[in-house]
């Protein structure tokens, strides 16, 4: 399906505390092949007063997946193949910053990808393409979650730095340190790379950074626990499924979302001459840059 499409298909990707979300209608678990190999699981899809919805557990149910090993080439292959225009990433993260204390949510504007295990594109050797990454998110959809967040009484800070780092482990203190020496705001391990993915696939991307701890530089905390993140993220899920609530019929009646640019980031990309291009990645290409591989 064409990233321009009239009808906007939202996709969540997150935990299981984002898509248990009443009103869901028609819901059904589909699996979704792709040529890049298996997403991390079924995708869930249905309706929320009338607005089309696919929610993927970015782990996995039960959370099997450590980030380096999430499939994020098949994730967001399948999320294009089942027509998601529009992608919204649910993410805990840890703070950087004073003010940004758990439990409020961040709208980042920016990352600094530090991971070094994972495959960061779809295109390669055959067929290369370069998209723009200098501003990494939509900002019509974080418009959107601004005025959804504000609506539900969520307190929120927009704009800010995502540092993602490689984990599984959390961060040194001498790291913690350093990323805030960079002007970075949260820490995280999810959202690179698929922020690039969701940008090569040509579908609008926002993320909602939900802040469970303060890393480790906070001289006033205990080091970051994996149980201190657990029940911050509870407290936070029913603030998450509200937002998604609040956000979904902001994303049904956006007329102006097929224009975004984000729909058409690989209008300039594609770098291989058309004769050059590899018959395998052509096939492997056709949700996610069927766009323009299918242009006249």
């Amino acid at each position: 399906m064409s990233s321009t499409a009239a009808r906007p298909v939202l996709g969540i990707i997150g935990g299981s505390g984002v898509y248990d979300i009443d009103g869901l209608a028609g819901k059904r678990w589909e699996k979704v092949s792709s040529p890049f190999g298996e997403p991390s699981d079924e995708l869930l899809c249905g309706e929320l007063d009338g607005q089309a919805m696919v929610f993927l557990p970015r782990h996995g149910r039960g959370h099997r997946i450590p980030p380096s090993e999430i499939n994020f080439r098949a994730n967001i292959d399948a999320l294009k193949r089942k027509g998601v225009t529009d992608v919204i990433s649910v993410s805990a993260v840890g703070s950087l910053r004073e003010h940004l204390h758990p439990g409020m949510f961040v709208i980042v504007d920016q990352f600094i990808d530090r991971t070094i295990a994972r495959s960061k594109s779809f295109f390669g050797t055959g067929l290369v393409a370069h998209v723009s990454m200098a501003h990494p998110v939509c900002s019509r959809l974080g418009d959107h979650l601004e005025a959804a967040m504000r609506e539900s009484g969520i307190e929120l800070a927009r704009g800010g730095t995502y540092l993602v780092m490689e984990g599984p482990q959390f961060s040194s203190l001498a790291e913690s340190e350093l990323y805030r020496s960079w002007n970075c705001d949260v820490i995280g391990m999810t959202n690179m790379p698929e922020a690039k993915l969701a940008r090569e696939a040509e579908m609008c991307y926002a993320t909602v950074a939900m802040v469970t701890d303060y890393d480790c530089w906070h001289p006033n905390h205990d080091d970051v626990t994996v149980e201190a993140i657990i029940k911050v993220l509870l407290a936070n899920a029913d603030k998450a499924r509200g937002l998604v609530k609040k956000v979904a019929p902001r994303i049904k009646a956006d007329t102006s979302a097929p224009g975004c640019g984000c729909r058409s980031a690989l209008g300039h990309a594609l770098i291989t001459a058309p004769e050059a291009r590899d018959a395998e990645m052509l096939r492997r290409l056709d949700a996610v840059a069927g766009r323009v591989l299918n242009a006249k």
